[in-house]
């Protein structure tokens, strides 16, 4: 398996000082220099933690299936399989949230990933600070630790 599991996190406290579980965001990217992007500006996040990394639809399938997350970030073309698959396997049965982020954005994969359980779809040509955004958003919601 490909998958990893990188120890990347930084851990914020809330306004009482009680400290919040990080959100746990899982990224599917084949390509290594989107995937050191992605690394890089969600470590700049407070509350975050990079649960693992997947560049095949297989290894996604078992990174997600097997460990807990809160986002995961879906490219749909991958070295192996695609996004589609990911999220067909899946089936809704999953409690985190899915963005996709592609450079295939066109009408029909959004209207496909959304009916298959993506909550976001983003043009990664010109939406990536979207992602980053959804995923500062969902981490300052992070429940606390407990």
């Amino acid at each position: 398996m490909d998958a990893t599991f990188p120890p990347k996190s930084r851990i914020a406290h809330g306004r009482s000082g009680a400290r919040r579980r990080p959100l746990r965001v899982v990224i599917v990217e084949d390509s290594a220099r989107i995937l050191a992007r992605l690394e890089e500006a969600l470590g700049e996040i407070d509350n975050l933690t990079i649960a693992g990394t997947a560049e095949t639809e297989a290894d996604a399938l078992a990174l997600l299936q097997s460990y807990p997350w809160d986002l995961a970030i879906l490219d749909l073309q991958l070295k192996q399989g695609n996004g589609l698959g990911v999220l067909k396997a899946l089936d809704g049965h999953h409690a985190g949230k899915i963005a996709v982020l592609t450079n295939f954005a066109f009408p029909q994969y959004r209207t496909r990933s959304l009916a298959l359980g993506a909550d976001f779809f983003f043009d990664k040509s010109r939406e990536m600070s979207r992602v980053l955004e959804v995923a500062a958003d969902l981490a300052q919601e992070a429940s606390p630790a407990g």
